[in-house]
């Protein structure tokens, strides 16, 4: 893989109906159902508005043989209005279920972590390497009869790896890591290859976008090494609604796009299953349009490792650059000085001159023909003035630059002056890789100056706006690079919003926490509550307590392990009964759903958490 240049990775083709996958394929985009998979009339309601919105692949839940069956009613019906989008059913614990689905659908996903195993139950165990290897055969015997079964209908199989459904068995000896996560893929995918059984999709998938990263790379390296190269399903567990789903999908999908990785995409967004599809389109394009640009040469840094998760080291200046958490520097150089109280930016850069209007608490940037001195402002060089920086004063000098303007004198200046904070723009097309290509630089010559991402665009929708930026500056943070984000834009969108997009970026990116953030599930067949109107009613209740993370999830499946690294949990037990936790810790069970939002806030208050909105 190139990291300066757009390429997409060449997959293998894996037939799923009339729509393949990988190879030469456009990156395919799908959603998933919602409704009672026993209901014939509104699930293929669903599965056509998902089609029409622009969807090639729909997945639909099939919890038992009942469901699994019922798909062909389902599938008829879709057909017989002349849709011919390949169906995916998605299987959890029951592999009677999926051998079911595999006679009737075209896809079936299997979970490795409970295709045999147990629910999870988050004990330790330890296994002796023949325990290990009899854990291994039992998921032969149950996995060889559905591949005979995909082999007789032409049905393809997505190994769909959860993070927070990783066995017991793979916890005991990888924990719930990256590493766990290949492993477990691996286990099911050589039993795949054994059987000669090649049509195969993988996904990796967790609602931490560092781990989803870094185990999609993880797992094409351990392919490659194994001369194997099956395409991928790209997507962000449990992102949520609203800006935060959008943000946090755009990071971790993106992020892989990025670099060409990803044959096919599910925005997993608590709305609506036919509003991910835009969405998904939305980043698919917007990735796409880098096809061909200009070549950015540069040097991959010894220094760094697609698979690490360590962040750049740099030094300090004031508060920038070592390890402070990342700043946020808003553009209001055009003297609007409105803000939202919540999200107030560390600097704000207001051009050539300090206005009256301007506010004094926060620091100022000021452009260095203008910046008289003033308390609590600091100057901003560009290529052209640059030579006049090393005379200047100030405890903090911003230097504006971008890829191609570095040269061996400003890195000499960069490595001998331990006061300036690079502000790093691009005009590329690329532009994710002209700033990698800056940084990788900068880690070749040993300059461990602080690096502040710009870009700048012209978005009039909040969406649009979201998709891209996230996109761009997510796949810089998941590398390990950043010590902030300047985020400008000419458009029609508020500035305070842009400066909310700022920091939600950074939490998606799980380099600065800002704000309650919520981990909660796309909703499916297997959802046992509202799951919108819950996400909201908890919102409500809870979105004043920023240094929490608050799992709301529809079901069993993937809610314990999923959200196991949130604060609290509100799942799904049974129709109308919830189950609370505290991280992995189940503490209530099969409460009245009524009852549920305010026994939360009792126990976030029991736990010593909670406290008092302002007014």
């Amino acid at each position: 893989m190139n990291y300066f240049n757009y390429k997409r990775r060449l997959s293998s083709e894996t037939r799923i109906g009339d729509t393949p996958m990988g190879g030469i394929n456009p990156v395919r985009i799908q959603s998933m159902t919602n409704t009672n998979t026993n209901d014939t009339e509104a699930s293929a309601e669903q599965v056509i508005r998902i089609v029409e919105a622009g969807a090639d692949y729909v997945r639909l839940t099939a919890q038992g043989v009942r469901e699994a069956e019922n798909l062909r009613n389902i599938k008829d019906v879709v057909r017989s209005k002349g849709y011919n989008t390949p169906l995916i059913a998605d299987i959890h614990f029951n592999p009677r279920a999926a051998e079911a689905a595999a006679r009737i659908v075209e896809k079936v996903r299997i979970n490795p972590g409970n295709f045999v195993d147990r629910v999870k139950t988050f004990e330790t165990f330890e296994y002796t390497d023949e325990e290990y290897a009899q854990e291994i055969a039992k998921i032969r015997s149950k996995l060889i009869p559905l591949l005979d079964i995909c082999k007789e209908h032409k049905t393809a199989i997505r190994i769909g790896v959860n993070h927070g459904s990783l066995s017991d068995r793979i916890m005991s000896r990888y924990g719930d890591t990256p590493e766990g996560m290949v492993e477990s893929c691996m286990e099911f995918l050589h039993i795949c290859i054994d059987e000669n059984f090649r049509d195969i999709v993988i996904s990796m998938k967790t609602s931490n976008t560092v781990v989803m990263s870094k185990a999609v790379r993880l797992l094409i390296d351990r392919m490659e090494k194994e001369g194997l190269n099956f395409p991928l399903h790209l997507g962000v567990t449990e992102a949520g609604d609203g800006e935060d789903g959008r943000i946090k999908s755009a990071v971790g999908i993106g992020s892989l796009l990025s670099d060409g990785i990803g044959d096919t995409i599910r925005v997993s967004l608590s709305e609506d299953p036919e509003f991910e599809i835009p969405v998904a389109r939305k980043l698919v394009q917007y990735i796409a349009e880098r096809e061909n640009h200009p070549e950015i040469k540069a040097v991959v840094s010894d220094k760094f490792s697609p698979f690490s998760t360590d962040r750049r080291v740099t030094y300090t200046v004031g508060n920038i650059g070592g390890d402070h958490q990342p700043i946020v520097i808003s553009d209001r150089s055009q003297g609007n000085f409105e803000f939202n109280s919540h999200f107030l930016p560390d600097y704000i850069y207001v051009g050539d001159a300090l206005p009256l209007v301007a506010p004094r608490a926060i620091p100022s940037i000021i452009d260095i023909e203008g910046w008289k001195g003033e308390k609590n402002t600091y100057p901003l060089f560009r290529k052209s003035n640059y030579k006049g920086i090393a005379n200047n004063e100030s405890e903090i000098k911003f230097l504006q630059i971008s890829y191609p303007e570095l040269d061996n004198e400003v890195v000499s200046l960069l490595k001998k002056d331990k006061s300036i904070v690079v502000i790093l723009t691009t005009d590329h097309i690329n532009g994710v890789g002209e700033q990698r290509a800056f940084i990788h630089t900068l880690l070749n010559n040993d300059c461990d100056t602080p690096v502040i991402p710009h870009r700048h665009y012209a978005e009039n929708e909040a969406e649009d706006l979201q998709i891209k930026a996230a996109t761009d500056f997510g796949t810089l943070y998941l590398d390990g690079f950043g010590n902030g984000i300047m985020l400008e834009n000419k458009g029609n969108i508020p500035l305070k919003d842009i400066d909310a997009y700022m920091f939600g970026i950074l939490q998606a990116s799980r380099i600065r926490t800002s704000k309650t953030e919520y981990i909660s599930c796309p909703s499916c067949g297997r959802t046992l509550f509202d799951l919108q109107t819950t996400v909201a009613l908890v919102k409500t209740a809870t979105s004043h307590l920023t240094h929490l993370k608050i799992g709301v999830m529809g079901c069993i499946v993937n809610g314990p392990g999923e959200m196991a690294d949130a604060d609290y949990g509100y799942v799904g037990a049974e129709r109308g009964k919830i189950s609370l936790y505290k991280r992995k810790n189940l503490i209530e069970k099969n409460i009245p759903s009524e009852e549920a939002v305010e026994r939360l806030v009792q126990l976030i208050k029991d736990n010593g958490d909670w406290v008092d909105p302002e007014n």
